[in-house]
């Protein structure tokens, strides 16, 4: 397939189809080279009929808000399909919460509070539904699979289906999806509670997150995940000697910095782009830290935050690091 995928190779579509699009002004780091095309599809149907149309050698990438990204310098190769304004519609059918795609994990919890569902971890949730579904999101205790009801999901072959929990596969920061399947809309449910209760609730998680993580960053949330295979819950007992932070803390990588990337003072699973950093600068320092871990305590940390792409040195790689969640 040629470099630079020309547009009489795509099928038609009613969305919007840009060439060369630099991915860097997509991504939370502010990193990373052009996409081939970059594909808005207009509804799921014009995004099901553009899938089963396009060439099944053209790889396709599905793109959130990008949120748990780190798009490589090199760019990527194909069709990236990002979801726009269409899918970012909410409605409430008794306790559940009916959501687009491109929905903000956060405004879902914000209005869902206000119907009086508690769906409150999603607040400090970075990123969109779609991606929150596929990595199986959570913090603080709950996860996406606690909640999660059904989605309709639109296949690389255009067919569109519906999958439930059971079809999900999901796990510690995992489901099933094929990385090529795209998310449009995620119903979860809720549980009753009054919206001061579950206000005061998402105030305190922000308070918490505020405190440890540096949220006003260039971050793609946390790098690694966690061996001990779930998340923080925030409460007094909850153990910290298998946290992918902790490690990183004890093998002496709080603070590391390659170039202009760097694991946070703040919370060492956390990589920061101090305004100047590469693609490859933040993926060197990152396997740096792996492999400071693993010689210290025999722990090799797998990568939560998705890597994608061209290297820019002629090697490609056009499909998610397969120890890494597909993004957010």
């Amino acid at each position: 397939m040629s470099r630079h995928l020309p547009r009489s190779a795509l099928p038609d579509c009613r969305g919007r189809l840009t060439a060369r699009v630099n991915l860097s002004n997509y991504s939370w780091m502010r990193v990373g080279g052009p996409a081939d095309w970059l594909f808005q599809p207009a509804d799921t149907e014009d995004l099901a009929k553009f899938l089963a149309r396009l060439d099944r050698g053209i790889p396709v990438f599905v793109m959130g808000v990008g949120s748990n990204l780190i798009i490589r310098d090199g760019g990527i190769r194909g069709v990236v399909v990002r979801l726009g304004r269409p899918f970012m519609k909410l409605r409430f059918d008794g306790n559940a919460a009916i959501s687009g795609a491109a929905m903000l994990d956060a405004r879902v919890a914000v209005a869902a509070a206000a119907r009086g569902l508690d769906l409150a971890f999603l607040k400090t949730i970075p990123g969109s539904m779609g991606g929150a579904v596929r990595m199986n999101a959570g913090c603080y205790g709950s996860y996406i699979a606690d909640h999660f009801e059904s989605a309709t999901v639109v296949l690389r072959s255009g067919r569109v289906c519906t999958l439930g929990r059971q079809q999900m596969g999901f796990a510690y920061r995992h489901s099933d999806l094929p990385a090529d399947a795209v998310v449009t809309e995620v119903r979860l449910r809720g549980e009753r509670r009054p919206e001061a209760e579950i206000l005061n609730r998402m105030k305190a998680f922000e308070r918490t997150r505020n405190d440890t993580q540096p949220v006003k960053t260039r971050t793609a949330g946390s790098t690694f995940r966690n061996p001990a295979g779930r998340s923080s819950t925030g409460d007094d007992d909850d153990s910290h000697e298998l946290k992918a932070w902790s490690l990183i803390d004890r093998a002496g990588q709080r603070g590391r910095r390659l170039g202009g990337a760097q694991m946070s003072t703040q919370h060492p699973n956390f990589m920061i782009n101090l305004g100047t950093a590469t693609a490859s600068e933040l993926e060197e320092l990152g396997e740096s830290v792996r492999q400071a871990v693993l010689s210290e305590f025999n722990i090799l940390l797998e990568w939560e935050v998705v890597r994608i792409g061209d290297s820019g040195t002629g090697n490609s790689d056009a499909a998610p690091d397969a120890s890494a969640s597909a993004p957010a």
